[in-house]
């Protein structure tokens, strides 16, 4: 049986991995069996397992401790900073600049913010890495006041880490346990990061991560995932798609193929991304920025297929209910939450879940993927 050995785990100093101690081969059995008590699909496929260790490819990191001596991690429950440089569930290439990360804060003099005394400037780094290596930073500050140091001293940086591609300045003004804010200061020249998936030239789609937009923090299990939703979607055939909740066109670009996609997200910076990627890989594609129910409940009738990647809360009573009841013929849907997916498959009885499938993107906790394919019966 594998189990993952974590130093912080073991010495108190974070207790985030839930189940860290629960050998992987049972941990992934319990969500596949949660999962298929909650929705009873006709065909369960072998549920996708992650890797046990560095699999985080989006890493948001509290910075504590002081100026000279900063602490990347998480606080404790007296508001104090908590390092994590050495977590094991991080991708490596994150873990490895992280040392450098941690002089530039002293060269550029950056106080870590403070929380119990409400002082200080940097709050959190935010680090995502892309499949070929290069990496989106970002500092989420108090203020402005640290901006100008940042730009002195990035140059350097970059020398040294010749692998960011993407740094910025987000700021978070507010005393809120917020990760970040709405403001962006934009420090490179390119301001998104490109994440190419697919195992072959002939089936990679480069999608574009500005720094708002949402993206999966496990991408070997984003692919497998869109990898299963493109083939379930190329079995069936449909000629048109919706993707709602397209985020930056992860299933809508996978499943082009010469379809119409309609992809709805309520960022515009997500929308923005996914029209860029389709350009650039000459897909005719459509990315509208608003909100999904509102969106749906305007159009005369349906897509021949939709799908829909909801946040945890699932798509709710007035999106599933318009479904039941717009006679689309087929919906793929994408849960993070098996408890909303299931209630929102209960308001939705005339589509049937024909197949299903159990991702494994968060080892070491009880959340997990699922991916169904619903059948209008007959």
């Amino acid at each position: 049986m594998t189990t993952l050995e974590c130093a912080a785990f073991q010495e108190g100093r974070c207790a985030s991995c839930v189940q860290i101690r629960t050998p992987y081969e049972q941990q992934l059995a319990q969500k596949n069996a949660r999962a298929q008590q909650l929705v009873k699909a006709e065909v369960w496929l072998p549920p996708v397992a992650g890797e046990i260790a560095g699999f985080r490819t989006k890493s948001k990191l509290v910075v504590g401790g002081s100026t000279e001596s900063p602490t990347l991690g998480i606080l404790d429950s007296n508001q104090h900073g908590v390092d994590l440089s050495d977590c094991p569930i991080v991708d490596a290439r994150i873990l490895t600049v992280l040392p450098a990360l941690k002089r530039f804060i002293a060269t550029a003099a950056l106080a870590p913010y403070d929380v119990p005394a409400r002082r200080g400037e940097l709050k959190n780094l935010i680090l995502t890495v892309a499949p070929n290596g290069e990496l989106m930073l970002r500092f989420v500050l108090r203020s402005t006041e640290s901006v100008l140091r940042i730009r002195k001293h990035l140059p350097a940086l970059q020398d040294e880490l010749p692998q960011l591609r993407v740094v910025t300045v987000n700021l978070l003004p507010a005393h809120a346990a917020l990760v970040e804010g709405e403001e962006e200061i934009v420090l490179t020249e390119v301001d998104s990061l490109d994440m190419t998936l697919g195992q072959t030239t002939e089936d990679a789609v480069t999608l574009h991560l500005l720094p708002h937009s949402f993206f999966q923090t496990n991408t070997a299990i984003a692919q497998a995932l869109y990898t299963q939703g493109r083939t379930w979607i190329d079995e069936t055939d449909p000629s048109s798609i919706w993707d709602l909740y397209c985020g930056v066109g992860g299933f809508a670009l996978h499943a082009a193929h010469g379809r119409k996609i309609t992809g709805v997200e309520v960022s515009e910076e997500a929308a923005a991304s996914a029209r860029r990627a389709a350009a650039e890989a000459g897909i005719d594609a459509t990315f509208i920025a608003e909100d999904a129910t509102t969106w749906a409940k305007a159009q005369p009738g349906p897509a021949e297929l939709v799908i829909v990647n909801p946040p945890r809360r699932g798509i709710g009573t007035e999106l599933a209910t318009w479904l039941e009841e717009s006679g689309v013929e087929r919906v793929l849907y994408s849960s993070c939450n098996a408890d909303s997916l299931a209630a929102d498959l209960a308001t939705m009885p005339s589509l049937r879940p024909v197949r299903a499938q159990v991702f494994d993107m968060f080892p070491h906790t009880a959340h997990f993927e699922t991916l169904v394919l619903l059948n209008r019966g007959r």
